[in-house]
């Protein structure tokens, strides 16, 4: 009789055990990811109802693939762009809630008499939410439509970031055994260096090769293709010192920016959902129910402290960053739970064997937990923010409101603003770059041209112009290349308060760039040498080749940022998320819609449900702030104004959009806030006469802290008023300065 492997026999019993309580859990309705972990304290050691898995070590080695693809799926729906989109609300509240659970986390450890170790892994899994579990909960209670849903979105995205990184870190802290300072910022600036390498050369070369081979790509070759590169850079990352987990996400966010982004996802979510169900019952069968008796109370605190402590925190930093107070009580217990990135985190401890044995089932016990519990807290965050209005002393209320008002208000950066951001991204990416170039061809190929040609003077003066010859656009960039001239040219007016810190801008353009060159040759020279000839070859390099080398960086350039923005440029433009209590949803209209065929002004949506449509998207068709007369076809996608209340109203109209928010093409349409002052030509004049028709749509006033939503067109507008208008950014700009 054949002998069945091990393995196979497993990966049976694994699945279909995991198959069975899948479905009790669907028909329960409740996240199958705690299926999985039920799946997997049945067939684990611990339970002998059923038969157990045998190969342990096999289970585990699939485990980690499972984790592996999880983070590729995650870079895909990830996108770096995405994430520079989501706004500083978002970024603020995420960071504030994961610094503050981190040491909550800690605290709460050393309460419970536990190692430093296991109480800094407490505070890393404690920070983070689960966004499988959060979209569920969404869907069931209907709050995907509503305004501090987007805000939830967004601090998403900044965790799974975050977690990326506190994964590194754990690993340094871990192997370390000691909070050395010093390694960790090397270990953080390492990170960083590399993020932004691998970033810029996978931007620059994936899509391209992806666009030149599409004619070749069917779905077997692209999934082969996507797979294959998604575990290239696992073992690129894996070589400089990193997790596996961190290479997949970065080559599924380098993906995520192709125009085969949304097919490569399909692809791969079936393998991934594969690996996936294989890691989450892995993750079950490391509990250990005696060890959960033996804890209740530690479970009950963690859970207790998931619950209050993530409202707390996320709540506090919405605050701080300009949410109103409903809106930071929605987010905050919407992001009571933790969930998959706890688990990977928690098992990361494990696997480096820095982490007591109780943890682990401890952190899943409290996201099952909490899994219980997140659809309520959402259902009811409303009636629990009404509780505390009626509360809180109505000062506090008021100071809160006029705060998150102050803080959303239209504001221009300055030309020293944009200048110095733009200096720095120049100069960190052109570092980056040419670090990179001195790194590689010392590595590579230096010994190759030693071992080719001898290692007498001519070889290394040879290697030394090649390098050279590869470094010289980039250096050219670095220090000479003109970076936001209209910015600049406006301070270089003001002669006496510019001019001297433009000059001095200058200067540390060229300092940084020589150092780059002088780093190069003082591999081959002494540092005196070294620095006279960097100065003297970059001086001459650049008169002789100015011309050549400006229009063969400007190609590359334009390669670049083509390949960064495809995607995008292939979608039509949609309004961004908004910061008024009035926000954007997006709706489809379905073939069988009533609203299919009709003009707007015959379905009269803004009289009947006080709403305003502010962009039609139909193909690649895209009409901003459409009339009364346009009329509305199946498949169009809508753009729609309106509260929480009067979106929930209309839903059953419409077809709702999946997935989170689909990345687009900024064009300026959204809605924008403004205030009336006394020198503003709108001063006096009705709604109608100001012109503001010819810029937008003014769906909003705010006068006295009262908000009226769509004013009637013959109010006059005083000083004071906070005006609400959907339409293009820059023509609102230009009406209310001239």
């Amino acid at each position: 009789m054949t002998h069945l492997p091990h393995i196979v026999a497993d990966l049976g019993l694994i699945l279909a055990v995991a198959g069975l309580t899948t479905l009790v859990f669907k028909k329960i309705r409740q996240p199958v990811v705690l299926g999985y972990i039920l799946a997997g304290l049945l067939v684990g050691p611990h339970v002998t109802l059923i038969p157990t898995v045998v190969d342990n070590e096999a289970v585990s080695t699939w485990s980690e693939i499972g984790v592996i693809f999880l983070l590729f799926s995650l870079g895909l729906e990830f996108s770096f762009k995405k994430l520079v989109k989501v706004g500083g609300s978002a970024s603020i509240t995420a960071l504030v809630e994961i610094i503050l659970m981190i040491v909550v986390g800690y605290v709460v450890g050393q309460f419970l008499g536990w190692s430093a170790m296991d109480c800094i892994f407490l505070g890393a899994i404690l920070s983070m939410s689960s966004t499988t579990i959060i979209i569920r909960a969404f869907d069931e209670v209907g709050a995907k439509t509503k305004k501090f849903a987007s805000l939830v979105f967004g601090i998403l995205i900044v965790e799974d970031l975050v977690a990326i990184l506190l994964m590194v870190l754990l690993t340094t802290i871990a192997v370390s055994q000691q909070f050395a300072g010093g390694e960790l910022v090397r270990q953080i600036v390492k990170l960083v260096f590399f993020l932004i390498l691998w970033f810029l050369a996978g931007i620059f070369f994936v899509p391209t090769f992806l666009k030149r081979t599409t004619k070749l790509l069917n779905d077997e070759t692209l999934l082969i293709i996507s797979i294959g590169m998604c575990l290239l850079m696992v073992m690129l990352a894996v070589e400089v010192g990193f997790s596996a987990a961190l290479g997949a996400f970065i080559m599924g966010s380098i993906l995520a920016e192709t125009t085969q982004a949304e097919r490569i996802e399909h692809l791969v979510k079936s393998v991934k959902d594969l690996f996936a169900a294989v890691f989450f019952v892995s993750v079950g069968m490391m509990i250990d129910p005696q060890i959960i008796a033996a804890y209740w109370f530690p479970i009950l605190v963690v859970t207790l402290v998931t619950i209050f402590g993530k409202f707390a925190t996320s709540a506090i930093g919405a605050l701080l960053s300009g949410q109103s107070l409903k809106h930071a009580v929605q987010a905050g217990m919407s992001l009571a739970q933790i969930g998959e990135f706890s688990f990977i985190i928690a098992s990361l401890g494990v696997s480096l064997k820095v982490t007591s044995d109780f943890l682990y089932p401890i952190a899943v016990a409290a996201s099952a937990f909490t899994t219980f519990t997140t659809p309520y807290l959402i259902r009811f965050s409303g009636s629990f923010y009404n509780f505390l209005e009626k509360r809180l002393p109505q000062k506090w209320v008021t100071s809160l409101n006029r705060y998150s008002s102050s803080t959303q208000q239209l504001s221009g950066y300055s030309d020293w603003k944009i200048l110095l951001r733009a200096y720095t991204i120049n100069l960190v990416i052109h570092s980056v770059i040419l670090i990179a170039i001195i790194i590689l061809s010392r590595n590579f190929l230096l010994p190759f041209i030693l071992s080719t040609f001898g290692h007498d003077v001519g070889a290394m003066s040879i290697a030394v112009a090649i390098i050279l010859m590869l470094m010289t656009p980039f250096i050219w960039a670095l220090a000479i290349r003109r970076i936001q001239r209209e910015a600049y040219a406006s301070l270089w007016l003001n002669r006496k308060i510019n001019r001297g810190p433009l000059i001095m801008l200058e200067m540390v353009r060229i300092i940084v760039a020589v150092l780059h060159v002088g780093f190069l040759l003082h591999i081959f020279f002494s540092a005196s040498v070294a620095f006279v000839i960097a100065l003297t070859a970059m001086g001459l390099a650049i008169v002789i080749f100015r011309n050549k080398l400006q229009s063969f960086y400007d190609r590359i350039e334009r390669r670049f940022l083509y390949n960064l923005n495809e995607r995008e440029n292939l979608k039509v433009a949609k309004p961004e998320v908004t910061p008024w209590d009035a926000h954007l949803a997006d709706f489809e209209v379905i073939p069988e819609s009533a609203l299919a065929g009709k003009q707007l002004h015959e379905l009269g949506l803004r009289e009947l449900y006080g709403i305003n449509i502010a962009l039609i998207e139909r193909g690649k068709l895209s009409i901003p702030i459409p009339d009364r007369h346009a009329r509305l076809f199946p498949g169009d996608r809508i753009s729609v104004i309106g509260t929480d209340d009067q979106l929930q109203r209309i839903k059953g109209l419409f077809e709702e959009a999946d997935g989170l928010e689909s990345e687009s093409q900024k064009t300026g349409i959204g809605l924008h806030n403004f205030t009336v002052s006394k020198s503003s030509p709108l001063l006096h004049k009705t709604i109608r006469d100001s012109g503001l028709r010819a810029a937008g749509l003014v769906v909003g006033l705010e006068r006295n802290n009262e908000r009226i939503l769509n004013p009637d067109s013959s109010m006059l507008l005083e000083d004071g008023d906070i005006l609400w208008v959907a339409g293009n950014e820059e023509k609102l700009r230009q009406l209310v300065d001239h």
